[in-house]
């Protein structure tokens, strides 16, 4: 292929392409000519690239199509971007739409699990059900089992586990509230005997402030994730047996995915509070200090939610992925 021939055939095409690219806004027929151009440039460049690959010709029809590609398909919108919008946007919107379930959750958890620590404290019949008087003894008296729980291991690995834990606690009551929520009541009524049998024990030995200095530090924001993802199992399961006007297939794939958005999210708080278990909870510093500790990160995400996530919610942000990203749905009849 004569190259110089080749050029004087089509300069006149890359220029005008060239021309339609540097322009800031295009007609209907500059638009359709512009999208014609540039796929005929396209093929140009294959062209030059198998018969004469002539290094200036084929810069500059690479850059040509470069930009005319970004012009017709659109610009990737940047990770770094995506992420930013997904923890001041998406994340927050989607925990805070799902706040009548969460709240209402961490309520009836809370009595739940007050009632049965009650129960365990005051009945030594129960106490005796729960374990021998030489395991109790064990775990509850100073120096004992409960307490060094929290140090046994060193703080990297410990953080490690009690994330790893969490995450999985979490992910469960997400992904498995599709089962009509069954898996969701099941982990939440785990989680609040295993809470309220150790604090009704460690109240029956005289040492409930140790249960509350000692879990409270992480338990504040840990129990609030793990009620925030069963509101959000909760909800999930809801929408498979009343997906209102929406198909249950439309509403199972948009709740969902605004669910996995939330196990990201979560992850990352659980990581916080495993975290504090591991370094703040068995620490040296004062009883104060620690729950200080875990007041403020509890503060700072409930925050995080009702300001960030409230603002997001009300510009229409619901934790779905994009428009463009969530596939075409077909009209319903409402």
């Amino acid at each position: 292929m004569d190259v110089d021939l080749f050029v004087a055939a089509h300069r006149a095409e890359w220029d005008r392409l060239g021309e339609l690219l540097d322009r800031r806004r295009l007609h209907g027929a500059e638009a359709d000519e512009l999208i014609t151009l540039y796929q005929r440039a396209a093929t140009q460049l294959s062209t030059v690239r198998s018969a004469a690959p002539d290094p200036a010709l084929l810069s500059r029809l690479s850059t040509l199509v470069t930009r005319a590609r970004s012009a017709v398909t659109g610009t990737h919108t940047p990770a770094w971007r995506e992420v930013g919008l997904f923890f001041a946007q998406r994340f927050p919107a989607a925990v805070y739409r799902a706040r009548r379930w969460w709240l209402s959750t961490a309520l009836v958890t809370i009595v739940v699990t007050a009632l049965l620590a009650a129960w365990v404290a005051t009945s030594t019949h129960v106490q005796a059900g729960i374990a021998a008087p030489e395991q109790i003894r064990r775990l509850t008296q100073p120096g004992g089992e409960f307490e060094t729980y929290y140090s046994s291991n060193p703080a990297g690995s410990f953080a490690a586990q009690v994330w790893t834990n969490n995450a999985w606690v979490a992910a469960t009551c997400l992904f498995l509230g599709v089962l009509a929520g069954i898996p969701v009541i099941a982990a939440l009524w785990a989680n609040a005997a295993n809470i309220g049998v150790s604090a009704g024990l460690m109240s029956a030995a005289g040492r409930l402030d140790i249960f509350f200095g000692l879990i409270t530090p992480h338990g504040l924001l840990e129990l609030t994730a793990v009620f925030v993802a069963a509101g959000a199992g909760l909800r999930l399961g809801w929408a498979v047996i009343n997906p209102g006007p929406r198909s249950r297939g439309v509403a199972l794939a948009q709740e969902g995915r605004a669910t996995a958005a939330m196990a990201l999210g979560l992850a990352c708080v659980l990581l916080v509070s495993g975290v504090i278990e591991a370094f703040v909870t068995p620490s040296g510093l004062p009883t104060w200090a620690r729950i200080g500790i875990g007041v403020v990160a509890e503060a700072a995400f409930l925050t995080y939610v009702f300001v960030l996530g409230r603002r997001a919610a009300r510009a229409g942000v619901t934790g779905d992925v994009d428009a463009r990203y969530g596939g075409d749905v077909r009209p319903e009849a409402g």
